[in-house]
């Protein structure tokens, strides 16, 4: 009679190395990426793939169709370019009329206005997840996209904004103080380091117990609820979570390009992220990252072709629909026979 393994007989799965070793290759990319390519695209596909990243978090564990997440991604843009240049808080009260309390303050040093416009994007994505969790499928993603359309208008009107010429000339500054943003290597590897620390505190959350219990709610809520879990209050942390998580890769991106604008913002941003997710493999931690690389890297190097850009991407979200359901590192994995 064959023997047991004792980790197998008490439920345990065997430890699986390939998702190390798909680390250690991705880690090992993007420190030669900008030795091979402009630093600049990089960087812009860095802060996109973070945004896909928390974007998969919500409909790839929890199984939450936003179609408002550049509420989030762009509002932290505009509020993080608005401390790191003028500093200066207005905020409303009501006063028999509303008016504005002005809070003086100078230009915040990067790394505060990072934060400032992630807990943003996180207050933001309280108020619209307590709002659009009370729905599901469609419903829920109508929801979100009128939501984002509504504060997509308020950021047309808002005065701190500049309207359709954007926040510009948006100061780098001294990370901490000391490291100079406006080198270009010291600039990559802050961004790099920003990624990391998302992409690496996303795989903890979807291999914790909390995020065993957002797949099972994925996979049958009715389920999960006649377990005793109280499946609103996990899905409502996982929309902040994935809110606040879009807003550092918008504050990013902010800081990086020394602009916010209303393209950050537009509905077209929630489509462009659902369309990188979609290409790289819905569901898998590598596949948002892979995805957003594809888009950004046709993006800039199909520029010439101007708005057949548009007409290319058709195409490969069609191709994928219909051949490559999985996306590209979800079809890899079934080749390999792999989790990824």
């Amino acid at each position: 009679m064959d023997s047991v393994d004792p980790k197998l007989a008490v439920g345990e799965q065997p430890r699986s190395y390939a998702v190390p070793i798909a680390f250690v290759i991705m880690l090992a990319l993007l420190l030669l990426a900008p030795f091979v390519t402009y630093p600049l695209i990089v960087m812009q596909a860095l802060c996109f793939a973070l945004f896909a990243c928390a974007f998969n978090l919500l409909i790839g564990y929890v199984g939450l169709l936003s179609f408002g997440h550049a509420l989030y991604f762009g509002w932290a843009s505009y509020v993080c370019a608005h401390l790191a240049k003028v500093g200066t808080i207005a905020l409303p009260y009501w006063a028999g009329s509303w008016q504005w309390l002005t809070i003086p303050l100078p230009p915040l040093p990067p790394e505060l206005a990072i934060l400032g416009g992630t807990a943003v994007a996180a207050i933001f994505g309280l108020i619209a997840g307590s709002l659009a969790i009370r729905r599901q499928g469609i419903y829920f993603a109508m929801i979100t996209l009128a939501l984002a359309q509504m504060m997509y208008f308020f950021a047309l009107q808002a005065p701190f904004t500049h309207g359709e010429d954007g926040i510009q000339a948006v100061p780098r500054g001294r990370l901490f103080g000391v490291f100079d943003l406006s080198n270009p290597s010291v600039l990559y590897v802050a961004v790099l380091g920003i990624f990391l620390l998302g992409f690496l505190l996303i795989y903890r959350i979807i291999h914790s117990p909390f995020g065993e219990v957002l797949k099972a709610i994925r996979e049958n809520e009715a389920r999960a609820i006649s377990l005793g879990y109280k499946t609103d209050r996990y899905k409502l942390v996982a929309f902040v979570l994935s809110a606040a998580l879009a807003g550092l890769a918008g504050s990013t991106k902010a800081i990086v390009f020394q602009l916010a604008s209303l393209t950050d913002v537009h509905w077209a941003m929630s489509g462009e992220v659902i369309l990188m997710t979609l290409v790289g493999g819905l569901g898998t931690i590598f596949g948002p990252v892979a995805g957003a690389f594809v888009i950004i890297a046709m993006q800039n190097y199909f520029s010439a072709l101007d708005q057949w850009v548009t007409v290319i991407q058709g195409i490969i979200f069609v191709a994928c629909v219909l051949l490559f359901r999985r996306g590209l590192v979800g079809e890899l994995a079934a080749l390999l026979r792999i989790k990824l």
